[in-house]
């Protein structure tokens, strides 16, 4: 079973999931994935407005709608997914936050969004299956860039030496900006074994380039990222 978000299974007419390697879509999603807009995924901090099933919408990496019926959808193998929705689960949202879409300010961006029209404070969060702080080990370089550029304590930022926590990052950003609660599913992409066949429940880049490197038959993972996605059924 995917991953799923306690805040927003409690919004009624509103499906939502974290794939893994077992589903890179979360099975219940599934049958409305040609719904989902088409779009090139870029580290960016783009928001675009999805107003139709299928959309075009270009080099971008947030997305939000009120219209039913169209799965807003984000690809990730380490980064963060996180997923919104209204309270009334009238209006939801998706964003792809790598470490770059996370210090650039996506979310900030998101929020502004959510603001032209309504309030934050209306809205969930969910952050979704990424690297974890156990695992995700940085240049010293990038560590310093973050504690330069965000205001946050540096124990949170960096917990251990040269790695960085991009969850607890994202769950300060998005409290500092206002959002009703947030929760997160999933665990590290890295290093959480899967279930049943004793190997890992997440694609993760980063594995595989360690893997690849070891060994370069090993098999890449482009087109195998998993999906998180969310969706308004009805209207």
């Amino acid at each position: 079973m995917s991953d799923s978000s306690v805040l927003l299974s409690n919004i009624p007419g509103v499906l939502h999931g974290f794939g893994d390697k077992e589903n890179l879509l979360p099975a219940h999603l599934q049958a409305y994935e040609a719904t989902r807009p088409e779009k090139k995924q870029v580290h960016g901090t783009r928001i675009v407005d999805v107003v139709q099933p299928g959309q075009d919408c270009g080099e971008a990496d947030g997305f939000i709608t009120s219209t039913p019926g169209i799965l807003l959808a984000v690809f990730t193998a380490d980064c963060l997914p996180v997923i919104f929705c209204r309270k009334d689960g009238k209006e939801i949202a998706a964003i792809h936050a790598g470490w770059r879409g996370l210090i650039d300010g996506i979310l900030e961006k998101m929020a502004e969004r959510i603001n032209e029209s309504g309030d934050t404070a209306d809205w969930f969060a969910a952050i979704g299956p990424a690297a974890g702080s156990c695992c995700y080990e940085v240049s010293q370089e990038l560590v310093d860039d973050f504690l330069q550029r965000l205001d946050l304590p540096s124990s949170l930022i960096s917990p251990h030496h040269r790695h960085l926590d991009l969850a607890a990052i994202a769950e300060a950003k998005l409290q500092a900006l206002g959002f009703a609660d947030i929760d997160h599913s999933g665990r590290c992409t890295i290093c959480t074994a899967a279930e049943s066949d004793g190997g890992y429940k997440y694609t993760s880049f980063r594995r595989n380039s360690h893997q690849r490197a070891i060994d370069p038959t090993h098999q890449g993972i482009s087109g195998r990222n998993q999906q998180s996605g969310i969706m308004i059924l009805c209207p």
